[in-house]
């Protein structure tokens, strides 16, 4: 009876597949952390589609799908290179261009608006700079390369029909976590408004609210809220400036430089107006209160999410 040997496997080889597995574990957990992180609540959800709107898709609706497919393909290669699918044809390649992409979009972001704020890579949950964030793709870019080199698996038989079923619970994920509303819809207001209180002041607006058509967003300096409202703001106005974009802000100076630091929303008309009653009457008890004015008459009002570019322009030639 001859007894069959198995192959010799060097110590080099062994170490080799333990650091390449210990990558694989470390790059499918950061994968599942900056896909959930990013989904996991409103607030961190909302920032990610506003990149989408950034980067100049012109409805929310699409950037909210987009954001999801996005979301979902990052839950894609957790998947698959937890499973090891198609690492060396698919998935070892799709891991660099994604990371490429983020990078691209980052360098731009700092061109823009210096390295400030939270570039959402980890939501809400992890704040990082851009620069940050470029540092961590481009260690994960390395780290992908190294193991193309030293973890090459050989692909399972059956990856074929694991991959499809993989895919597709991990790309409808995000729609189940956050389902999909199109509600853009504003509210209907119809009620006048007295924004001459605005002009009393040694510091006045440098444009007529009070004839013509605006949006007139009624923010304090302190609100979580009302910087997520100044951030989207600063994007629609960037993208479509002929929308009349105005801030009213209430609230401490001291605070200013700390809101326009993460919201890079300097670069929208704004007004610092700290007559805490004038601004009461005005803006109404809650804010952030974002009102679409047409000569000193309220048509409607929205929620900071519910503020569509697509919508806005629609408005503005009725």
């Amino acid at each position: 009876m001859t007894e069959i040997s198995r192959p010799h496997r060097s110590p080099s080889f062994i170490i080799k597949r333990i650091i390449g597995s210990i990558l694989l574990l470390a790059m499918t957990v950061v994968f599942i952390l900056s896909g959930f992180s990013k989904i996991y609540s409103r607030n961190a959800f909302d920032g990610f589609v506003w990149t989408f709107l950034d980067l100049g898709v012109n409805s929310i609706s699409t950037a909210g799908i987009i954001a999801r497919v996005m979301i979902g393909f990052e839950f894609l290669l957790a998947l698959f290179l937890l499973c090891h699918i198609f690492l060396k044809a698919f998935t070892y390649p799709a891991v660099i261009l994604l990371l490429t992409a983020f990078t691209g979009y980052l360098g731009i972001v700092m061109l823009q608006q210096g390295n400030t704020g939270n570039c959402g890579c980890f939501g809400d949950v992890y704040a990082m700079t851009p620069l940050h964030a470029i540092y961590k793709n481009l260690i994960m870019i390395a780290v992908t390369i190294l193991l193309i080199y030293i973890y090459p698996i050989k692909p399972f038989k059956t990856q074929e029909w694991i991959a499809p079923m993989l895919g597709m619970a991990a790309l409808v994920a995000p729609f189940i976590i956050a389902p999909f509303s199109g509600d853009t819809q504003p509210e209907v207001v119809n009620k006048t408004i007295n924004l001459s209180p605005l002009y009393e002041g040694d510091v006045k607006p440098n444009v007529e609210l009070r004839k013509g058509k605006h949006i007139i967003a009624f923010l304090s300096l302190t609100c979580p809220h009302c910087r997520k409202a100044a951030y989207l703001l600063q994007v629609i106005h960037k993208q479509h400036p002929e929308i009349p974009i105005y801030i009213v802000l209430s609230g401490p100076a001291a605070y200013k430089d700390e809101f326009f630091n993460e919201t890079h929303a300097k670069n929208v008309p704004y007004l610092l107006y700290n007559n805490t009653d004038g601004f009461v009457a005005m803006a109404g008890s809650s804010v952030p209160s974002i009102l679409w004015v047409t000569n000193g008459f309220v048509s409607f009002k929205t929620t900071y999410y519910q503020m569509d570019p697509k919508r806005m322009l629609t408005w503005m030639k009725n």
